[in-house]
């Protein structure tokens, strides 16, 4: 049974309707094993939050990046919706801990898959929606998802923008398999980013590409990082 009131804590949004909060955090795995009735999960509040997610998303960078064309504007956009950059979201509200899941999905790593994490993050934005209306959703979506856009369009095209940084220094990158370990169902990998035999970056993740997308971003923090120490000496 998951904790509703804590979690309304934590995201500083109480519910008139608990039910709607308790579907938005019910995955399919754990209503089929509880013989819920049917769509008493989380996939239709999924589809509504997804909606409500792009409308708030796209107002507020049609808004504050009044210099970018359309194109720019889908790009930086599709950096803060995707899926991996949503599952980091999550982590400051701790959503996966209050998840309902199946027993299988819940052994298996179910808890942190990216997947399961960034559907239920729509679904509690679609259930707020309905059961507090658009300013609350709005309210929501401001406080965990769009915030420090630089790093999460950094963490999206972490990949492509540490090619260009290494090609621009004529540096060979290559990404390095670590560990792989777990049952095939639950696969865990580590990765790390070489530039020459020197390690910028570690990543793990359930899948070899989410490894080394976690591994440039962490990467590109160590070079940003260096570039602010020397800039202050």
């Amino acid at each position: 049974m998951t904790d509703i009131k804590a979690f309304q804590k934590k995201i500083g949004y109480h519910f008139k309707n608990e039910q709607l909060l308790r579907q938005a955090l019910t995955h399919s795995s754990y209503a089929n094993e509880k013989h819920l009735k049917k769509m008493s999960d989380n996939e239709r509040l999924e589809f509504l939050g997804d909606a409500v997610l792009e409308i708030i998303s796209s107002d507020f960078l049609y808004q504050n990046y009044p210099n970018l064309p359309e194109g720019e504007l889908t790009k930086l956009r599709a950096s803060i919706v995707c899926e991996p950059t949503l599952a980091l979201c999550t982590k400051e509200i701790c959503l996966g801990d209050y998840l309902l899941l199946g027993k299988g999905e819940d052994q298996t790593g179910g808890r942190s898959r990216k997947s399961i994490l960034s559907d239920a993050l729509e679904a509690v934005i679609g259930a707020i929606y309905l059961d507090g209306g658009f300013a609350n959703a709005k309210e929501f979506v401001l406080k965990y998802i769009l915030t420090d856009i630089e790093h999460k369009q950094l963490f999206y095209d972490s990949k492509t923008i540490l090619q260009e940084i290494v090609q621009g220094e004529h540096e060979q990158l290559t990404y390095i398999l670590t560990d792989e370990s777990g049952p095939d169902h639950n696969k865990s990998f580590t990765v790390e980013v070489c530039v020459g035999e020197k390690i910028l970056g570690t990543g793990s993740g359930h899948t070899k590409k989410a490894a080394e997308q976690e591994a440039a971003y962490q990467a590109l923090l160590t070079i940003k990082a260096e570039k602010g120490s020397r800039e202050c000496i």
